[in-house]
């Protein structure tokens, strides 16, 4: 493959994407699409599926590097976050990227380092699980994609399509909701969570467990498939037992664990639409984790399917 073209300025992306743009259009009939996938960098093979997805859907690969402090509520979480520019950006050129922005925190938010003074909001979405356990994460999220898709938008006549991983659903919904209540033309492209051998969901921030704390982070995929098999059998979701494990794991702080509707992110009741009076599930769900082992917090979700054998109340 030959290694991408890294941009650091807004000027000078937009300058060679119009010229990637006007040479697909040279050479192909037809409007290009240009698949985005927006990062943080340390980039492990999570994100090597997102690339290979974006590269098979798209005309154009491009990729943004950028450690956004406006998401991070702990100091000490934002100056710990692993960077690895040159490995980053050589594994984005083996999986085909062919343009990286990689800016500066000036470059983002000019005059305003750490806090520009205006933002996008993420609203009540944003308020809610992981926005409620860190307050303000998610305007920070909103914020920094929002620039991103108007820094790296591509001129008429390509189509933009940006590629995100499920394991981080809250985000994932909120941002689809941005992009369809302010009108942006993006289509928000999502690829199913990529995992270990042992079923840990693939992290950056994996790269800070120890062995010990490995071991121990195994048991938030391990309750969020015991809720998925119980919905696809049709048994009552075993929430309170998975929560009392969890509970009395060693070495595990568990925030939350919660089923959801998927689009509303609002927990569900028994006796609702979803989810019936004796705790079975009766429409798609989302399963939602998070946990503090060892130094780092850890988020994870699957969706819950239900069974046939179903009761009706």
């Amino acid at each position: 493959m030959t290694p991408p073209q890294v941009l650091t300025t807004v000027a000078s992306f937009r300058a060679a994407l119009a010229e990637a743009v006007a040479a697909h259009v040279r050479e192909h009939s037809g409007a290009p699409t240009v698949g985005l996938i927006p990062t943080m960098g340390a980039l492990h093979s999570g994100h090597a599926v997102l690339i290979d997805a974006a590269r098979e859907a798209s005309d154009i690969v491009i990729a943004s590097i950028f450690v956004n402090p406006l998401q991070f509520d702990d100091e000490s979480d934002y100056l710990h976050y692993p960077r690895t520019p040159e490995l980053d950006v050589a594994l984005l050129g083996a999986h085909g990227a062919d343009l990286v922005f990689v800016p500066d925190i000036a470059t983002m938010y000019p005059g305003e380092s750490r806090a520009p003074l205006v933002r996008v909001s993420a609203g009540e979405l944003g308020r809610r699980w992981e926005g409620a356990a860190r307050p303000g994460h998610f305007d920070g999220v909103v914020t920094v994609v929002a620039k991103l898709f108007n820094i790296m938008g591509p001129p008429a006549p390509a189509r933009l399509q940006a590629w995100f991983g499920a394991k981080d659903a809250e985000q994932v919904a909120i941002i689809t909701r941005m992009t369809e209540d302010l009108n942006l033309p993006v289509d928000i492209r999502t690829v199913a969570t990529v995992r270990d051998e042992l079923g840990l969901a693939r992290s950056s921030r994996n790269q800070r467990l120890d062995e010990t704390e490995y071991a121990a982070a195994l048991a938030l995929p391990a309750a969020l498939f015991a809720l998925r098999e119980d919905a696809a059998s049709g048994r009552a979701l075993g929430l309170a037992d998975q929560v009392a494990e969890l509970s009395s794991a060693e070495g595990v702080e568990l925030d939350y664990l919660v089923v959801v509707d998927p689009g509303s992110l609002q927990e569900l009741q028994p006796g609702g639409a979803l989810l019936d009076r004796l705790g079975i599930l009766r429409g798609p769900a989302l399963a939602l984790i998070a946990a503090r082992v060892g130094p780092v917090r850890l988020i994870d979700n699957v969706m819950l399917t239900p069974g046939r054998s179903q009761p009706r109340e």
